[in-house]
């Protein structure tokens, strides 16, 4: 395994872990017992009250260019350039820009699961969940998709909880 893929790993069994505590204290159903999947199934797989559930995990940054600084990346002066613009455009519309393209993206893979969770975990220290709860009316989620329901994770460390996007 490459270190980029064991770090994907580390990331999605983080952001899996994130919104399961946070499910459960919200909910009160136990949500349980995480491990890994190949590719053609969700991220992960656990049991929501002893039904299994599969997850499909998805990073928000912004762009490429905003991962490779919040994942500390060597950035060079293209990349540099490409931040300082960014930074000129409205948080508002970049987090919804960002969201509206994971969603679109996802929206057309499938998976061999027959219940899955798209569970997106907001890496961006620019935007917090009043941010995105702020969006939540204006975020497109196409009408076609292999989810059951959509969550976030609202922020990196899982501080301020989740936010239910779908349904």
């Amino acid at each position: 395994m490459t270190p980029s893929e064991s770090e994907k790993l580390r990331l999605e069994h983080q952001a899996a872990k994130l919104f399961m505590r946070w499910y459960e204290k919200n909910t009160g159903e136990a949500i349980r017992h995480i491990w890994h999947n190949q590719p053609q199934k969700p991220d992960v797989s656990c049991f929501l009250q002893g039904e299994k559930l599969d997850l499909e995990i998805a990073h928000l940054y912004g762009s490429d260019t905003e991962a490779m600084k919040i994942l500390a990346r060597e950035l060079d002066d293209k990349t540099l350039e490409e931040l300082r613009n960014l930074e000129q455009t409205d948080i508002a519309t970049r987090l919804l820009q960002a969201l509206n393209r994971i969603l679109a993206n996802k929206a057309e893979k499938t998976y061999n699961s027959q219940r899955a969770w798209l569970v997106i975990r907001n890496m961006n220290p620019s935007w917090h969940r009043d941010d995105i709860e702020q969006l939540v009316h204006r975020i497109e989620v196409p009408g076609v998709h292999p989810f059951e329901q959509i969550w976030i994770v609202a922020d990196r460390e899982g501080q301020s909880g989740i936010v239910q996007l779908y349904p």
